[in-house]
């Protein structure tokens, strides 16, 4: 009896086949393999991230912007802006809030794209775009003058509130600002996610495996030339690098350099007092050519250079930070 074989070619011949006679195409499809079960693999941990970083405030709509915010103590108005990237447990690990909320109505942000506040991108949420939505946040809070305090991106978003809305602010503490156009290469890099098509590929495939193998070394920047303290633990990483978040970071780098050039057009126009802090050890920006020349610019400001700090002075000098608060309310 003849037994008859199966020669029909298996998959791995044919992949090994189409491999040989179209290995663009080959390459391109294993390529497009790899991003679907990167993007797969990040959208989970995206999702486990929100269920173990519950929102811990509340949330006011304004404009279609669902804004989370967190709300502790008494007392007279202060508002805190966080930097790039970053978050309310930017503050909350600092132990700033609890400090502050000890004479003080502390109002913390979210802001768009960050946390838990949502980011329409419809919008170009410039300092002077997050300005406006926030005077609307702050008069459903019933807020009508308030001390603002902003870190880095924070104290660019701070300082339009004053510019534009000068009824609602009283006084500004602005930490470790980028105020002044300047040549960034870092800015370049930063911005990639952001731009439209490519740039969501990337926020959600690889920028995320980058951004957690990163994260040492863009603490260690950001903290030096002090070590990051054990309190900022505290601090959600996993909700950092969230496509979502690193896509709203991208795009605040990418306008960084404009937003500067044009809110510097307006800074004689202060005239409220203003508590400018920077960390002498800043690795991220020139103080002198930011902090220092701000000061020199607008009337009634204070600069404070805190020795061996460096960018995250709200972590590492809370109490100075603090102290710039009180002074602020007294000016």
């Amino acid at each position: 009896m003849k037994i008859l074989r199966d020669r029909s070619p298996s998959l791995a011949a044919n992949f090994t086949s189409t491999s040989t006679r179209h290995p663009v195409a080959a390459a391109f499809a294993a390529a497009a393999g790899v991003l679907a079960a990167s993007a797969y693999v990040n959208w989970r941990l995206a999702k486990k991230a929100q269920r173990e970083n519950p929102p811990q405030g509340q949330f006011v709509e304004v404009d279609g912007v669902r804004l989370h915010f967190v709300e502790r103590g008494t007392g007279k108005p202060l508002v805190l802006f966080h930097g790039n990237g970053s978050m309310i447990q930017d503050f909350e690990s600092a132990g700033l809030i609890d400090l502050a909320a000890r004479h003080y109505r502390v109002i913390v942000f979210d802001r768009p794209g960050f946390g838990h506040s949502s980011r329409p991108r419809n919008v170009i949420w410039s300092p002077e775009a997050q300005a406006d939505l926030f005077m609307q946040a702050l008069g459903r809070l019933d807020i009508q003058n308030a001390i603002v305090l902003g870190h880095s991106w924070g104290a660019s978003v701070a300082l339009a509130l004053a510019t534009r809305h000068p009824q609602l602010v009283q006084a500004l503490v602005l930490l470790s600002g980028y105020y002044f156009p300047t040549a960034r290469a870092d800015v370049v890099a930063q911005s990639g996610p952001a731009i439209p098509g490519l740039g969501d590929i990337f926020a959600y495939t690889l920028s995320p495996i980058l951004s957690r193998l990163m994260w040492p070394g863009m603490l260690h920047k950001l903290f030096g030339p002090r070590s990051v303290p054990k309190k900022f633990d505290g601090f959600p990483k996993a909700m950092a690098v969230r496509p979502s978040q690193i896509r709203a970071s991208a795009a605040e780098a990418a306008l960084m350099i404009p937003a500067a050039f044009s809110s510097s057009k307006s800074y004689d126009e202060l005239s409220l007092p203003i508590i400018i802090m920077a960390g002498e050890g800043d690795r991220l920006i020139d103080i002198n050519e930011q902090s220092a020349r701000l000061h020199s610019e607008v009337k009634q400001s204070k600069l404070h250079r805190i020795a061996g700090a460096g960018h995250m002075i709200q972590q590492s000098a809370t109490q100075d930070v603090m102290n710039a608060i009180n002074e602020a309310a007294a000016a």
